[in-house]
């Protein structure tokens, strides 16, 4: 399972031209899962979005995490994250989800994050979605479980 992470001031997605998830201050995640995924790595991956210390401490230092600073998530599902892109000059997918693992498996990832979070917004998995953020840094990263 992979994620990218970026540290946003705002994330909005939109969905048939209405917004069916927005947040202020958080993380957009990207969420891709791979054909090999289980709801263990849904867990890691997810405790480690929560968990990752990229935000300002009291001393400009990125050293606290999502949880510790109560900010919110967007988890926006991604099949294009799992691309093979190693060769040539067209995506591979094969180590994609299923269709219908894949949403299981992001469904679950939305449950969990629920739970453990206040503000949780979400896109639609395999719909056509237009995301807009704002990036705060820019900070980005590629967290694999």
């Amino acid at each position: 399972m992979k994620g990218l992470i970026q540290r946003v001031q705002h994330a909005s997605v939109e969905v048939d031209g209405q917004c069916i998830g927005s947040i202020g201050p958080g993380l957009l995640l990207l969420l891709g899962v791979e054909r090999s995924d289980t709801e263990e790595n849904a867990d890691k991956l997810l405790h480690k979005v929560l968990n990752y210390r990229i935000f300002a401490d009291t001393d400009g230092k990125m050293n606290e995490s999502l949880i510790q600073q109560g900010k919110e998530l967007l988890v926006v599902s991604q099949f294009t994250l799992v691309a093979d892109t190693r060769k040539g000059l067209r995506p591979g997918f094969s180590q994609g989800a299923t269709p219908s693992e894949g949403e299981r498996l992001y469904e679950y990832f939305l449950t969990q994050s629920q739970n453990r979070l206040t503000r949780v917004s979400a896109g639609r998995f395999g719909a056509d979605m237009k995301v807009t953020l704002c990036n705060d840094g820019p900070v980005t990263f590629l967290l694999e479980s």
